[in-house]
């Protein structure tokens, strides 16, 4: 059995499943990266609004969050009407910084791509990255622990950021 195909998706946040249409498709009759992007970048938006707290009157307050870094790998390609789930983890917190982690499965629950991405939290003000509040770093920290209940990362990752001291 490959690595890839023994990699069941466990991940706590499941987004909604896509169909990749004829225009996700390239040249190579397979999904343009681009579209991998966007599946996981509006996969993990529901959660980071919903469940992470970043609602619009978060915004208001004039605090946001501002990409630092992004990774994806390419495991398995995705071609036209094949459905994906993308799911998701928050997987660490420190006082500036969170760590998302996700994946895309196919129909037979084999990974197909990686994705991490690294947020900083930005005072909009100073447009610079500032502690989060005590009162949302605890909601990150609870979501975070909530989210590493019986999860297990079936992958080495790329991206990391330092343990909240």
């Amino acid at each position: 059995m490959s690595i890839i195909s023994s990699m069941k998706n466990n991940f706590p946040y499941q987004a909604k499943q896509i169909t990749v249409s004829k225009d996700m498709c390239d040249h190579n009759d397979h999904m343009n990266v681009a579209y991998y992007y966007q599946a996981f970048d509006l996969g993990y938006t529901p959660m980071y609004f919903n469940e992470m707290g970043f609602s619009d009157a978060y915004f208001e307050s004039g605090f946001s969050t501002f990409t630092l870094e992004d990774n994806i790998r390419y495991l398995k390609e995705f071609r036209l009407g094949d459905p994906m789930q993308p799911a998701f983890c928050l997987y660490n917190v420190n006082n500036k910084l969170v760590h998302i982690v996700g994946g895309l499965y196919d129909k037979d629950e084999a990974l197909c791509a990686i994705f991490e991405t690294i947020l900083g939290h930005i005072d909009m003000n100073k447009r610079q990255t500032t502690n989060f509040s005590d009162n949302r770093l605890k909601t990150l920290l609870n979501l975070k622990d909530d989210h590493a209940n019986g999860f297990k990362i079936p992958f080495e990752l790329k991206l990391k950021i330092k343990d909240l001291v």
